[in-house]
């Protein structure tokens, strides 16, 4: 099924066009089901779950599985495209920004947002107590958790 001249016509946003190049790369069609999954995580700075992405897609798409977005965030893991978060209890978020940055999570609302990294390098934090316990350290993050904007002002409404 092709996806119609209007899409292949219409300019896409760089994450977008990275995202569909590599599915194609990996053998994946793009089928119109993955393109709304790319579409709408491409530029998605909520980091959604797989089951927020599903809910959202599946009135445009109701022959969509929720199997197909699963597979297909898995693919765009798998390509380095988009990275699986793990920010505590509860199911993991898929976050399309691959540049570093550190993440504020609300207290109230789960909401999560990029914090920019610094331009300018910060120093590791010493990792040689993680060694000694036998822990090959992969990557360090900086997460921020407090209360969002959106949550402080609905407590001045009340």
């Amino acid at each position: 099924m092709s996806a119609g001249p209007e899409l292949e016509q219409r300019e896409k946003p760089a994450p977008e066009r990275l995202m569909l190049d590599r599915l194609r790369q990996v053998g994946l069609k793009l089928t119109p089901q993955r393109l709304a999954i790319v579409r709408a995580l491409a530029t998605d700075v909520s980091h959604p779950t797989a089951q927020e992405l599903f809910d959202r897609l599946a009135p445009a798409l109701p022959t969509m599985s929720f199997a197909t977005v699963y597979n297909t965030l898995g693919a765009l893991v798998a390509a380095g495209l988009c990275a699986p978060k793990c920010f505590g209890p509860g199911p993991v978020r898929f976050d399309p920004n691959t540049a570093p940055h550190h993440h504020a999570i609300c207290d109230r609302c789960g909401s999560v947002s990029d914090v920019a990294w610094p331009r300018e390098p910060e120093p590791l934090p010493d990792t040689s107590r993680a060694d000694v316990l036998g822990f090959d350290v992969r990557a360090v993050e900086r997460i921020y958790r407090g209360v969002c904007a959106a949550c402080r002002s609905g407590e001045d409404a009340a």
